[in-house]
């Protein structure tokens, strides 16, 4: 099986990533959950084709901004309540193929304080936008 990240399509491109954005918020299906929020790891890798952000101004306008990724997650976070962490990393992979520089997107999510017996658990999602 073809590894994800030496997929022809993202040879041409640039791995930008946010790592370990810690949120507070409200996500679980256990009622003891509902009731407030809990920290959340997110990490974000968006794959970029070099063509298009390749900056020959040194402009920010030229590249995918930091603050796109982290303002689209709060965005999805301010909606309210989240059951799965399957459907915050779908919604939040979402959000970055929708920008026009993005050609592929990894979002993982942890919850580092449910079980007192390991680091964390947690779900990660990787998508390619359909070529055009």
């Amino acid at each position: 099986m073809i590894s994800q990240l030496a997929h022809p399509s993202l040879m041409d491109c640039r791995r930008l990533f946010l790592r370990n954005y810690e949120v507070w918020i409200n996500i679980g299906v256990h009622d003891f959950e509902k009731r407030g929020e809990q920290r959340v790891l997110i990490n974000v890798e968006l794959y970029a084709p070099l063509a298009e952000t390749t900056p020959q101004h040194d402009q920010l306008d030229e590249v995918v901004d930091y603050d796109f990724i982290r303002r689209s997650i709060a965005e999805r976070v301010a909606r309210g309540h989240i059951h799965l962490q399957e459907t915050l990393c779908d919604d939040v992979a979402a959000q970055m193929l929708a920008h026009p520089k993005v050609r592929a997107v990894r979002v993982s999510t942890e919850k580092p304080d449910v079980y007192p017996d390991c680091e964390s658990v947690g779900v990660e999602v990787f998508k390619i936008k359909p070529a055009a």
